[in-house]
């Protein structure tokens, strides 16, 4: 039985037995009280009609009118006037008069009264005993009365009373609630704290509570951090902080790779001119500040353009990625302002050339890097400070205006869009669920999201490509039964309405709900974590899972999203490439999958390449890998690409 219940039963018992102990004190006080009065009052009358008739006449219409006079004057069951030998001289009598109470409450109260008794003498001679008894009636009527008048009273202060208890249970139950539900989440590894109630006893459990649950969570947060400095040490360079060479080359490639609007941007190539004059002149401390200043300038600038990745290629080569960003001359204006402010900060002439290039999906990262390093020995040839733009691969492109495609991706999308699939697999070779990027039919061919999806954002079409994926999913979930994982935007999860018809959709198929697998990435819920927790908190009752995506360089912020019930991570593949020579690689996955479960997440790997990735991987205790190395041992067909 619940605390609660027991509760409600104890006060249910205290209110029973004061109704009843007071019922039964006040009944029996007001029968004694009766029952004392009654026989007074049969006394008191019996005497005083002995008296009368000792004085008067003693002929037996006189004694006949005297017993007739008291009878019909009063209240008396009977009157009775008895000779010395017990003969009945005069005789009056009535029946009791007391249908108006309940026969079980006069069998229950029954007055025991003896009737009033008196001597009647004629003068030293006793004609008589007089015997007296009066009606009782009227008595049974008064307890009556005064009783449903006591239940009454009482009856309401049951009612003020357990409204009382009501209120009082209510504000005992609150925080009991709130520390039951945060146990739980603590269960979930969800290290929440609660508002510490008023009442004492109470308020130390709380505050235990919370205790607990803050020193986890600033357990975690320190592993994280370790794990993250560890991280940095392996991926980016001492002196600036920017990615090294191996590190950003490994991310140029993954966005080449990509299947969305990352698979298309610009790249940066800037030099710090005659590093070795500079250093000869400032000293290595002073030189190691001005490449730092330099690394964080073209990083607050990526910032600004969307989230560029900054990374230091050699001594004095800083590359800068830049997803998503297509007016490239724009770009080029920008790009020499910041330079030159950075030229004007410094205390001695300062050479920043360089180069700009687009890049598209399928371009190949040795071809963009020589064409980009030709440009900038060029530029450094023709001035210390110009940036000039290099000369990008041949593409093949679709469709030639923004009108064109606009129209061209609205008819895909009507049509329908197709959905791959990627197994993602445990280490017992289970699957988890597919991973579906989308795929659109532009110009009679099924093409793959890295050619549409820069033009999706561009145009923003994101959340009508959105929805048309999650109808996609709902009818492949209903055919297939089988777990499906699908990408959203960014630009749809801030969408309000894109939030209500997913909503909508998934209400009316839960069955599909809780095979549908949620992808976002890690930027989204570092940068928006307004529009993250919205869409977490409104889709997480329906059972779908949520969860993330090219997770690495944002880590230690993970651990602030634990409340929010992510099912799983995927972490990026420039943690897993070569995860079996790397020893220290190894130790930070290990220590990642480590918090994940911790936090009763999911850990997966990106990118595996080989079964030797995927092996080793399961080792460091990751629970499922995706990749091409996953892929080529599907046994459920692969792709399974639509022509």
């Amino acid at each position: 039985m619940s605390l609660i219940k027991q509760l409600w039963l104890i006060i249910v018992v205290l209110l029973l037995l004061a109704f009843g102990g007071s019922l039964f004190i006040g009944v029996t006080t007001s029968r004694a009280y009766i029952e004392q009065e009654v026989l007074i009052k049969n006394a008191d009358n019996a005497n005083a009609l002995a008296l009368t008739m000792s004085q008067m006449p003693k002929d037996p219409v006189t004694l006949e009118l005297l017993v007739s006079a008291q009878f019909d004057t009063g209240h008396y069951r009977r009157v009775e006037l008895h000779s010395p030998e017990g003969e009945i001289i005069e005789q009056r009598a009535a029946d009791e008069a007391i249908g108006d109470v309940p026969a079980w409450f006069v069998d229950l109260v029954r007055f025991d009264i003896p009737p009033g008794r008196a001597v009647v003498q004629d003068g030293w001679r006793q004609l008589g005993t007089l015997v007296l008894e009066s009606q009782h009636s009227f008595a049974y009527r008064s307890l009556w009365q005064s009783t449903l008048r006591l239940v009454g009273w009482f009856g309401l202060a049951a009612v003020i009373s357990l409204l009382l208890a009501w209120w009082i249970v209510r504000t005992i139950r609150r925080p009991l609630g709130a520390v039951v539900e945060q146990a739980l989440h603590i269960g979930e590894r969800r290290f929440t704290t609660i508002p510490a109630p008023r009442t004492r006893e109470l308020r130390e459990v709380v505050e235990a509570m919370n205790q607990l649950s803050a020193a986890v969570r600033d357990m975690l947060g320190e592993e994280s951090q370790k794990l993250d400095r560890l991280r940095q040490q392996l991926q980016h360079d001492k002196v600036t902080g920017a990615l090294n060479r191996e590190a950003f080359l490994s991310q140029l490639q993954f966005h080449l790779d990509s299947q969305d609007a990352r698979a298309s941007g610009a790249i940066a190539l800037v030099r710090l001119a005659h590093l070795t004059e500079v250093n000869e002149r400032l000293g290595h401390a002073r030189t190691d500040a001005l490449l730092h200043d330099v690394a964080d300038g073209l990083d607050q600038f990526g910032r600004i353009h969307g989230g560029g990745i900054t990374g230091r290629l050699n001594g004095s080569d800083f590359a800068l990625l830049l997803p998503g960003v297509f007016d490239l001359e724009s770009l080029r204006h920008d790009l020499e302002r910041r330079l030159a402010a950075m030229r004007e900060r410094t205390e001695m002439p300062l050479g920043l050339p360089g180069a700009l290039i687009d890049y598209a999906q399928g371009d190949k990262r040795g071809m963009l890097l020589a064409s980009l390093d030709g440009t900038l020995s060029a530029a450094e040839a023709r001035s210390d400070e110009g940036l000039m733009m290099a000369q990008g691969p041949q593409r093949h492109t679709l469709f030639t205006t923004h009108n064109e495609w606009r129209r061209a991706l609205l008819e895909a999308m009507a049509r329908g869009v197709y959905l791959a699939h990627y197994p993602v697999l445990d280490a017992n070779g289970g699957l988890l669920h597919f991973e579906s990027p989308s795929r659109l039919r532009l110009n009679s061919e099924w093409q793959p999201a890295g050619v549409f999806m820069p033009w999706i954002s561009r145009l923003e079409l994101s959340s009508q490509l959105d929805l048309a994926v999650i109808d996609e999913a709902i009818r492949d979930i209903t055919q297939r039964g089988q777990p499906l994982g699908i990408n959203l935007s960014a630009a749809s999860i801030r969408d309000a309405r894109f939030v209500m018809e997913l909503q909508t959709r998934l209400k009316a198929r839960p069955d599909v709900a809780e095979r549908l697998w949620l992808e976002l990435p890690e930027s989204m819920a570092i940068h928006d974590l307004a529009s993250f927790r919205s869409l977490c908190h409104a889709l997480q009752p329906m059972g779908c899972r949520i969860g993330l995506e090219h997770v690495g360089a944002s880590f230690t912020r993970i651990a602030d999203l634990q409340d929010l019930g992510l099912a799983y991570l995927k972490l990026d593949r420039t943690l897993v490439r070569n995860i079996a020579q790397v020893a220290e690689q190894q130790t930070i996955l290990r220590g990642m999958a480590t918090l994940c479960h911790s936090l009763g997440i999911l850990a997966i790997g990106e990118g595996v390449e080989t079964l030797e990735e995927a092996r080793v991987l399961f080792e460091l205790g990751l629970d499922g890998a995706t990749g091409p190395g996953i892929r080529q041992h599907d046994k459920s067909g692969g792709d399974n690409k639509r022509g």
